[in-house]
């Protein structure tokens, strides 16, 4: 029996060294992360040519003076909890646009769409598609959440409807530009 529970204790020893090894495998699939830890420190890193919300902001910015990022959403703040979940997005930011009049957006929270708008970054663009989708059914039926939408590739970009229709193309041009 001593020798068995010797043999166990070693054959464990030896997982647990190969599983902190620097060198051997370099299969990094494994889809459970420790407790604790950030899930930055386990996301996988983005697809070359495809940029995350932020950079799409930062972009945008370029051409519109007006815009300033005022969020970036992670799991654990993302208001629609769609943040790396199936069929969500990949990553988003909000953003303001000192055109919309203060007035009209008193009371509302910093990253209100109201405010300027946001970006959502999907895998396809039939997932970029079907949040404007669903987005729009809702403003079907609650006119105070209609607002513009401009789509590239994956990226949703959602724009205030404070802004004029002649505002908002500024974020038109920016998109197919992105």
């Amino acid at each position: 029996m001593h020798i068995r529970t010797t043999i166990a204790g070693f054959a464990f020893a030896g997982t647990l060294l190969v599983g902190c090894s620097s060198t051997g495998s370099s299969d990094t699939s494994s889809s459970a992360s420790p407790k604790g830890t950030s899930s930055a420190a386990v996301a996988p890193a983005e697809k070359p040519g495809v940029l995350t919300a932020q950079q799409a902001v930062a972009a945008l910015g370029k051409s519109i003076p007006e815009l300033k990022l005022t969020q970036v959403y992670t799991e654990a703040n993302d208001p629609n909890h769609l943040l790396g979940r199936p069929g969500g997005y990949t990553s988003k930011a909000a953003f303001a646009d000192s055109r919309v009049s203060s007035a009209d957006v008193e009371g509302l929270d910093n990253d209100a769409i109201e405010r300027g708008g946001s970006v959502e970054v999907f895998k396809t663009e039939e997932e970029a598609k079907s949040r404007a989708e669903y987005i729009e059914t809702i403003a079907k039926s609650m006119p105070s959440a209609t607002e513009y939408h401009y789509i590239t590739g994956g990226i949703l970009v959602r724009v205030s409807k404070l802004l004029t229709p002649t505002q908002a193309k500024d974020y038109e041009a920016g998109a197919k530009n992105l």
